[in-house]
């Protein structure tokens, strides 16, 4: 019968040969080493610390017995020091337990950052004219009315601040949107040249950008989960939303029929980085007389619309780069991306809490601006757009040469992912005083049976009869 030495032995065995070691037995015959010491059988010590030689299987082992043992569970790299400092020394102890953590695959996954968002703000170019640039975004999940409404489609003019508000319905064809686009924005502004929009199906269609590549106007979309890019539209959206809430409260009528009063409201508003409000360009009077008068008045407007706003973006980039921190990548460097899990059931009411917040690592092969790169995704993300913003990045120290085996993710484009249950452990009865509850131990998608939770029965069968199918 054969036993393996225990660590203290193979510490013992290694300090034999280490010429660190060697040379602190030197110092404390000199008594030139304080706090250190040799016990009978020859072994340093630091104190109660024992001392571990320069061998990187030993400290490998004992950097993972701290870190990813079922004891231990992934512990920060202060924690984990200050758990090891008690039992063990050698030089540059700290500095390898951060290393550690820092290259940690699972630590970059399920963690959270503790940091200022990355990406400095990067505001977009000021137009040179009016409805030369527009940004447009669709309010959907809205309550449907009489007419069949659903959805609102906002069209915001980027220089003088200008907009519409479109009722329209979600199985309007690209056809039917463009239409309307015709017969609302271009019939009375004109052809702009570029388009900003978030990466919305009505946006993305073919039909959509055949249409605007024969008009000759240029679509900008968001990168890839980041509606931050159309911020003004998003603003917009939420003003809009705010007024018709009141609407619905205090006169009752359907929210289709407050529209019209909706965007002559905030056309009629005061904005503060035009300093003035957006039917100011329309007020009737000599200014809609025809003549040079009018062209140089006009001129002079968009002169000043565009110093307010440039020293609006100005004041606005100051304000969000405090809260920011700056963060670049290189082509060819990994990173892992955010994703956010969306259950599909109870979980009593929590959404993914035990899924993992990051996938990957991917390669970096291309830089799209100063804040949005371009990853090498692999055909299983087909459907997710390949650009993304430096906030839904984290770098990647080490490539794992064996990546944790994880389930497929049918991750949206927008970054989440539902998870399912995928087999019922146990069953069992609850009895109340009035009446008897089935239950279900579930086991759902990308976790163990021991993160199971127990369901009702009739919420399952309902949701996901799959799960029976076996069963009858």
């Amino acid at each position: 019968m054969e036993f393996e030495p225990t660590l203290e032995q193979e510490i013992r065995k290694g300090q034999l040969n280490d010429e660190k070691i060697k040379e602190i037995k030197e110092l404390i015959k000199l008594d030139k080493a304080p706090g250190f010491q040799v016990d009978a059988d020859g072994t340093v010590w630091h104190g109660d610390r024992i001392c571990v030689p320069n061998i990187k299987s030993i400290r490998d082992l004992i950097l993972k017995e701290a870190h990813e043992t079922a004891y231990s569970i992934h512990p920060g790299s202060e924690k984990m020091y200050q758990d090891l400092k008690q039992k063990f020394w050698w030089y540059g102890m700290k500095r390898e337990v951060a290393e550690y953590v820092a290259l940690c695959d699972v630590c970059q996954r399920v963690k959270a950052e503790h940091q200022k968002p990355a990406g400095l703000l990067q505001p977009l170019k000021i137009p040179e004219w009016k409805w030369e640039e527009i940004g447009m975004d669709f309010i959907v999940g809205l309550p449907r009315t009489k007419s069949g409404f659903d959805s609102i489609w906002v069209v915001v003019d980027r220089l003088t601040k200008v907009a519409h508000f479109i009722p329209v319905k979600t199985t309007y064809s690209g056809a039917k949107l463009a239409e309307l686009y015709m017969s609302v924005i271009v019939c009375l502004h004109g052809v702009p040249k570029k388009i900003v929009s978030d990466r919305g199906t009505q946006f993305t269609s073919h039909f959509w950008k055949r249409l605007h590549e024969s008009m000759g106007t240029k679509l900008n979309f968001s990168s890839a989960y980041h509606p931050q890019t159309d911020g003004q539209t998003e603003r917009t959206n939420q003003i809009l939303e705010d007024m018709l809430r009141a609407c619905a409260i205090q006169y009752g009528t359907s929210w289709d029929k407050s529209l019209p009063y909706a965007e002559f409201s905030y056309n009629n508003s005061y904005q503060a980085s035009i300093k003035m409000t957006p039917l100011h360009w329309d007020q009737p009077g000599e200014k809609q007389l025809f003549g040079p008068g009018i062209i140089e008045d006009a001129e002079r407007q968009v002169r000043m619309i565009r110093e307010n706003l440039r020293i609006a973006q100005t004041r606005q980039k100051s304000y969000a780069d405090n809260r920011r921190r700056d963060l670049e990548f290189a082509v060819g460097d990994y990173v892992y991306l955010k994703v956010s899990p969306i259950r599909g059931l109870r979980r009593f009411k929590v959404k993914g809490k035990l899924a993992p917040r990051y996938i990957g690592p991917f390669k970096i092969i291309d830089r799209k601006g100063e804040v949005a790169y371009q990853l090498e995704l692999p055909d299983r993300l087909s459907g997710v757009h390949d650009v993304f913003h430096v906030s839904q990045l984290k770098k990647c120290l080490r490539v794992p040469e064996e990546q944790l085996q994880e389930d497929e993710l049918n991750v949206q484009d927008d970054l989440t992912y539902t998870e399912y249950p995928v087999q019922i452990l146990e069953m069992a009865e609850r009895t109340t005083r009035n009446r008897v509850i089935k239950m279900c131990k579930v086991k759902w998608s990308h976790h163990t049976a021991e993160e199971a939770t127990w369901e009702r029965e009739d919420d399952l069968r309902a949701d996901y009869p799959e799960l029976f199918a076996s069963q009858s």
